[in-house]
């Protein structure tokens, strides 16, 4: 699949969703093909404006597309939300956007590999609105991040009449989960106030089906490569942490913490995840960062990195391997490598290829909050 430079930016991502005034467009599959000629990967759509059958062959190309899946509700009564959520787990898309009722959802969807992403804050009208304060959309978004089941938030930031960088700015605070900014993003002003504030990602419809933003060319791929641009600019300025697993072979291990001991300033400002031993080794040989121990590899820690991997958790894999194991540790790897392949995730087996992974990480985000 075609793919644009800005598709390398870890833990920033642009959506693309084949969508305009906050339904489908009818010609959603024909524009399918020019999205993805223009090197998108994340591509949604809404749950209104095409038949459910339509919709279910559309999320069935994303696919087989190597892409990314997103449905969002923008329905707000209850028995339509919900009827969503059910849409979501029929359809089997990757993730879920929007809605009001995490807790129902969350019932619904609980038992399907479906990434679930709500509204924080109240949401009235059509096209959808975000009211209240600052402060009570910020404690919304603590509250709805601490459900099982909640992934991360979609903040309609732009359609808040306020101070939105400092609504997006105080929703990623209050969140422990990833945030994506959606809603009137039309300009590259916005697609970088949005890295800055520590959001994740963010989707754009309408203001590319209209062609808005300045291309190099007309037609709908050369908005999505400009968009893609601008990620890729923007992310030299996000401040969201970068989800990072390290792992080694034994005969690599004291390879990887010397690696990490160069990169110290720059990974204690991320998320880490290491399998059982190698986190040991580096939690006592660098105390000042925060890691998350999996299972030893050989009780399973590699499988649960690869479950990361296959669900979206993590932004880039750093495996030390050693070229002379023997083939019962060749096989983890592969399994591995192959998943990070399906999945578009970074993997990289040497210093040299890590040492591109932290360059990706210098930005604000080095610097992150």
């Amino acid at each position: 699949m075609a793919r644009d430079s800005g598709e390398s930016v870890i833990s920033f991502n642009f959506i693309f969703m084949l969508t305009a005034n906050d339904s489908t467009i009818p010609d959603a599959r024909a524009q399918l093909g020019e999205v993805l000629a223009g090197g998108a990967r994340h591509i949604g759509f809404k749950d209104v404006g095409l038949p459910l059958s339509e919709l279910r062959v559309l999320a069935d190309e994303i696919r087989a597309a190597g892409g990314r899946s997103y449905l969002e509700v923008v329905s707000l009564d209850s028995d339509s939300e919900l009827a969503s959520a059910e849409a979501a787990v029929r359809l089997d898309v990757d993730c879920l956007l929007g809605g009001v009722r995490a807790a129902e959802v969350v019932d619904i969807i609980g038992a399907n590999p479906i990434r679930y992403f709500p509204f924080p804050g109240t949401i009235t009208g059509h096209p959808s609105v975000l009211k209240g304060s600052i402060e009570e959309i910020a404690e919304s978004a603590r509250a709805l991040t601490a459900l099982e089941g909640v992934h991360g938030l979609d903040l309609l930031a732009y359609r808040f009449d306020g101070d939105v960088p400092a609504l997006m700015g105080a929703v990623c605070e209050a969140s422990a989960k990833p945030v994506v900014v959606a809603g009137s993003i039309d300009r590259e002003e916005r697609v970088r106030a949005t890295a800055m504030a520590g959001a994740v990602g963010f989707t754009v419809g309408t203001a590319a089906l209209s062609g808005e933003f300045p291309a190099e060319g007309a037609g709908l791929a050369a908005q999505v490569r400009s968009i893609l641009a601008m990620t890729t600019r923007a992310g030299q300025v996000s401040t969201a942490p970068r989800r990072i697993a390290l792992v080694a072979h034994n005969a690599r291990k004291s390879q990887l913490e010397a690696w990490v001991g160069r990169h110290v300033r720059v990974l204690k400002h991320q998320r880490l995840v290491c399998t059982g031993g190698t986190g040991a080794l580096l939690r006592d040989a660098h105390p000042s960062l925060a890691i998350h121990r999996l299972q030893r590899g050989t009780m399973g820690g590699d499988q649960q990195l690869g479950a990361m991997v296959a669900t979206g958790e993590l932004d880039a894999v750093i495996f030390f391997a050693d070229p002379h194991a023997s083939y019962s540790n060749d096989v983890d790897l592969i399994a591995l490598t192959r998943l990070a392949i399906m999945h578009d995730t970074p993997i990289v087996c040497s210093p040299a290829a890590a040492d591109l992974v932290v360059m990706a990480c210098q930005g604000v985000g080095g610097n992150s909050r």
